[in-house]
């Protein structure tokens, strides 16, 4: 591979677009390289870890095709640390990179490209579904911090997309608390289930763009293909049988809160600073006109918060993971939550005024 003049940017935006899925601890060497590719007067750069792979690209002047792996981490070190107005001369001889810029000189060792294990595409398109990144970017920040991690139920570490008719929706649970959000897409689409493992959604709400540019999703046999910007990334999917999201969500609740999110976060927040540190417990003890919010620990430490409210109901005194609270109220983007309670043994349903398509579930714990 022979790059002249080229410059930083040209290199690092392509390597950087793909280096968050390369693992520090490799089973085999090569994966912790990535693939760079000149062909059709662009750069093509890889990276995968035989569950998912992304494909960044950036243009170049020249028209030469060649292919190289070279260690990703190091690569994108060294580019970092560069003058960003550098131009770089790459050269590959001998098994190793020379990257030139100014009076700076660096080998990196390389692999053949010819043994970098690709991820093969499946050839059986089933749907394809067009949309802004913003709306899709939106959608998995409503459900992902929802998802279980190394859960034993290995379908739960993951999320669930269905698209349906005109919707799109993403549902998360790590079987203690439940996130459900849908948007709509242009178009009329058969019913489909696919469950995105967590990495590629984790992967996804970093290189996806707040912005109105187009991202297309093609669901094929096996796997998910996302295109977008100057990036393609290709992932398998969780087989498994997600659980049926609709019998988790209650309906009929009778105590009914609207509260100010920032006011219900900012208290929670406090008094998590006493709660117990193993357990995160939290009760919420409801009354006339008013919310408590009372956390203690193992040290006999204890906090209290009271908001006002407008509640003429029973009274209620109901224990839930503050953690779990505080993580919906931290991604939720409304002014208002309405907070809906059954009884001491039943979930908690959160929603936006604003939103009828966004459902949060939270099981309750004993205190």
């Amino acid at each position: 591979m022979q790059l002249k003049q080229v410059s930083r940017d040209a290199l690092l935006k392509p390597l950087q677009a793909v280096s968050g899925i390369v693992e520090r601890r490799q089973t085999l060497p090569i994966l912790a390289n990535v693939l760079l590719e000149q062909k059709n007067g662009r750069l093509f750069v890889t990276a995968t870890d035989l569950e998912m792979q992304i494909t960044a690209n950036s243009e170049l002047a020249s028209k030469q095709e060649q292919a190289v792996t070279v260690g990703a981490r190091k690569l994108q070190d060294l580019l970092r640390a560069l003058p960003e107005d550098s131009s770089l001369n790459v050269d590959t001889a001998a098994g190793k990179m020379t990257v030139r810029a100014g009076r700076s000189r660096f080998n990196l060792q390389t692999l053949p490209a010819a043994d970098y294990p690709r991820i093969g595409l499946s050839q059986e398109q089933q749907q394809t579904i067009a949309l802004p990144q913003r709306d899709f970017r939106g959608l998995l920040k409503l459900a992902e911090f929802a998802m279980a991690q190394q859960d034993i139920r290995y379908y739960l570490n993951g999320m669930l997309l269905v698209i349906d008719k005109g919707s799109l929706q993403a549902v998360a649970t790590d079987g203690h608390r439940l996130s459900y959000a849908s948007i709509a897409v242009t178009g009329n689409y058969s019913k489909q289930e696919v469950i995105l493992p967590r990495k590629t959604v984790l992967e996804l709400g970093k290189l996806l763009e707040d912005s109105d540019a187009e991202l297309t999703i093609d669901l094929l046999t096996n796997q998910v293909r996302f295109r977008f910007s100057n990036i393609e990334l290709v992932s398998k999917v969780v087989d498994g049988k997600f659980p049926d999201y609709n019998r988790v969500i209650p309906s009929g609740h009778s105590k009914q809160l609207d509260l100010s999110r920032a006011e219900l976060l900012q208290a929670l927040q406090r008094a998590a600073i006493l709660s117990n540190e193993k357990f995160r417990g939290v009760r919420l003890v409801l009354g006339p006109d008013q919310l408590k919010i009372i956390c203690t620990n193992s040290e006999q430490e204890e906090a209290e918060e009271e908001l006002e409210i407008a509640y003429k109901g029973e009274p209620l005194d109901i224990g839930f993971n503050i953690t779990y609270l505080l993580d919906v109220l931290h991604n939720l983007a409304a002014d208002r939550v309405v907070l809906a309670l059954g009884d001491a043994n039943s979930s908690a349903l959160i929603t936006m005024p604003e939103r009828g398509d966004y459902k949060y579930v939270v099981m309750p714990m004993r205190i």
